[in-house]
């Protein structure tokens, strides 16, 4: 079996939560998901289970981070084009996610950034590998 990714994300509102991700086009593996949690399909090997804060804990010692005065972690994931990547961010806005960032265009790479209900931030790119300078 290749190796697949789970990021686990504390959620304030599950149900909510649920919606702003189906609003940009992904789906749920509704085997692993209750009350309590929701397996995230972004793609066949990135997952992402939304945890109420409840649940969360359960799983660590530690404070949840307050994403309003601290950046947990940068989660990037790269699109097959700059186009795709607007698309995303255009989505999670109009579902009531935020801009952190202006977009950055470094020639071989776009890159764009949106937080989802929870503050939890995504880095969107799509890279042409072409154009990467050499050296």
């Amino acid at each position: 079996m290749p190796m697949k990714i789970f990021v686990n994300l504390p959620v304030k509102d599950l149900s909510k939560s649920m919606d702003f991700f189906k609003a940009l086009g992904w789906s749920f593996n509704l085997q692993f998901t209750d009350e309590t949690a929701a397996c995230l399909v972004i793609s066949d090997d990135i997952y992402a289970m939304l945890l109420t804060h409840e649940k969360f804990k359960q799983f660590t010692p530690k404070e949840i981070c307050d994403t309003s005065k601290a950046t947990e972690v940068l989660t990037a994931l790269s699109f097959d084009s700059r186009e795709q990547v607007d698309e995303i961010v255009k989505k999670a806005v109009a579902a009531g996610g935020s801009l952190y960032a202006e977009p950055k265009d470094y020639g071989f790479m776009y890159q764009h950034s949106f937080q989802d209900l929870d503050g939890h931030s995504w880095e969107v790119f799509y890279m042409d590998e072409s154009a990467i300078p050499a050296g």
